[in-house]
């Protein structure tokens, strides 16, 4: 799918549109023009019984002026290109589009239980809980896909008040959840703390913002030090906040990014991925899209029951960062994945390359072989094994 020329043949369609609309624009101002001096002469000839003007000569003066114009030539003309132009971007898009997209799907087996679940889950964690409870009822013989249904209400209730600079009910799912998050190293509750602590130092009470960090923020002391330093300092600041070497605690970028922060502890606490897994599917699916249908072109007819048959793609999928979740070495001379038994090997000249391939150029014996994609020669026993 060439987006690109997709791209450039609207561009051409959308610059042909603008061109149109501005000329017909002009094409009814000049209608218009000639109308209002007809009406200006006719009221003339009106108010004025004894001029040489007469309502005969003055409308078929004007009529003679708008069969000069043309209008609706002129803009039958500037349709028909327009239409011409629409007419060839159906065509690119058609070309360029696959219309339909299940001769890259196959028949897999999947653990409806499993997907069900992923669904669900997808509209709770969505707010969409209406939705998520009808899906849930109409499901059979799956277990209970609303389980979590509470935990993300509660998630969904914290996120609406942050909203409004309401920390307390993410502080309290905090201190309920601080073991576990304590487990992975999060930062929450301290940014919380410093969140309200900051919001008590801009109304200006420093007894009040001295005595919630004898209660709350002690407890990060002996770790953060740096930080709390820096807090503490915001008290000989009061009232002049903004103009001091700490103007940054008060900026709003923290409150913009609490939302995502606050969501990715959550589903680590619950086990779950911060983004849905139904929307990774799909997205990474859509990448995949255009290679799958070449590939499933290629291996049509005689070649259909392997490509039924295939547990790995034959060419690499090359999808953008937020799709790559664990490493994978491909190794380039045999196109196969590494494996415990085919793992990825070292070369003395750098290059990689799976143990079987090392296996089949050295023809199972102790000689040199050449590598590949170099000069530089090597034997099996200077080859060392990547782990990934």
């Amino acid at each position: 799918m060439e987006l690109n020329v997709v791209r450039d043949g609207f561009d051409r369609v959308a610059k042909k549109q603008k061109m149109s609309s501005s000329k017909t624009l002009e094409v009814i101002c000049c209608v218009r023009n000639e109308i209002e001096q007809s009406f200006l002469k006719l009221q003339k000839a009106t108010d004025e019984p004894n001029s040489s003007l007469n309502h005969k000569d003055i409308a078929m003066e004007l009529c003679n002026k708008l069969a000069e114009i043309a209008p609706l030539v002129q803009i039958e003309k500037l349709n028909k290109e327009v239409n011409a132009g629409i007419s060839k971007y159906t065509k690119i898009v058609e070309k360029n589009f696959y219309g339909d997209i299940s001769k890259a799907c196959r028949n897999v087996q999947f653990d409806l239980g499993v997907l069900n679940d992923i669904i669900a889950k997808h509209f709770y964690r969505e707010s969409m809980f209406d939705v998520g409870d009808c899906f849930a009822n109409e499901v059979e013989d799956s277990p209970d896909i609303t389980m979590l249904k509470p935990v993300y209400m509660e998630m969904m209730e914290i996120l609406e008040s942050l909203k409004s600079r309401n920390v307390e009910p993410a502080l309290n799912w905090t201190l309920s959840n601080r073991d576990k998050l304590s487990e992975h190293g999060s930062k929450l509750e301290l940014k919380l703390r410093r969140l309200q602590f900051v919001e008590i130092v801009k109304k200006g009470n420093r007894e009040d913002a001295l005595m919630y960090a004898r209660t709350h923020l002690s407890h990060f002391a002996q770790e953060h030090v740096r930080e709390i330093q820096k807090l503490m300092a915001c008290l000989l600041w009061i009232g002049r906040l903004e103009v001091s070497p700490y103007a940054d605690f008060i900026s709003d970028s923290d409150w913009e990014n609490l939302d995502v922060e606050v969501r990715q502890e959550f589903c680590k606490v619950m086990g779950e991925s911060h983004k849905s897994p139904l929307c990774v599917t799909l997205g990474a699916g859509i990448e995949a899209l255009p290679t799958l249908l070449k590939l499933a072109s290629v291996m049509s007819g005689s070649k259909k029951k392997e490509w039924e048959s295939m547990t790995q793609l034959p060419v690499d999928m090359d999808l953008p960062t937020e799709y790559q979740f664990h490493s994978i070495f491909v190794c380039p001379v045999s196109r196969e994945q590494a494996t415990e038994e085919n793992p990825p090997m070292r070369l003395p000249c750098g290059h990689v390359l799976c143990k079987q391939s090392i296996s089949k150029l050295s023809k199972g014996s102790s000689r040199m072989f050449k590598c590949p994609y170099c000069p530089t020669e090597a034997s099996v026993a200077q080859c060392r094994q990547l782990y990934i």
